[in-house]
């Protein structure tokens, strides 16, 4: 039986050039995005705006899935920014995620969702990496993601970080 594995990544700390290098070094070939909204906010981080990433993804060989299913509310991202708020921390600088939104988007969002087909889609040559924003994976809901696949269907994760 062949060996599940899955990558994460996130757009800070990334160029455009730089996040496709990082994608091809873990032999990515299919990019899960996992954001509700699927722009970035500044200039330095255009090249992440739909658009603009999945034409690059094409050029560079990388197919692309938006699983919205899996993104956070506007309420969830709401509650977790007013804590971010509370601990006087920014989003770009944050280092993990509030309690009560990890316990709220687990039992709204994770509870809900079907991960299998996910899993079954995985490719047969390379991996899929979960995208969203956040530099690090315990400051995101993809790490959540990532934990559930791990727990339910034994998928091994590694956390791409810029180099």
């Amino acid at each position: 039986m062949s060996v599940l594995r899955m990558v994460t990544i996130g757009v800070y700390g990334f160029g455009g050039e730089s996040f496709l290098q990082r994608l091809r070094q873990a032999d990515v070939r299919l990019l899960l995005d996992v954001r509700q909204r699927r722009g970035v906010r500044g200039p330095e981080y255009a090249w992440a705006n739909a658009g603009r990433l999945q034409a690059a993804l094409a050029r560079a060989g990388i197919a692309y899935e938006h699983h919205r299913e899996l993104a956070p509310t506007t309420e969830l991202r709401q509650l977790q920014y007013a804590e971010d708020d509370r601990q006087g921390v920014g989003k770009r600088s944050r280092r993990e995620l509030a309690a009560e939104y990890t316990r709220r988007y687990t039992t709204e969002i994770l509870e809900r969702a079907d991960l299998t087909p996910i899993v079954s889609e995985l490719p047969g040559r390379g991996t899929a990496a979960l995208l969203c924003v956040e530099r690090d994976p315990d400051a995101c809901h993809r790490s959540l993601i990532a934990q559930r696949l791990t727990e339910q269907h034994h998928v091994t994760i590694e956390h791409l970080r810029p180099l």
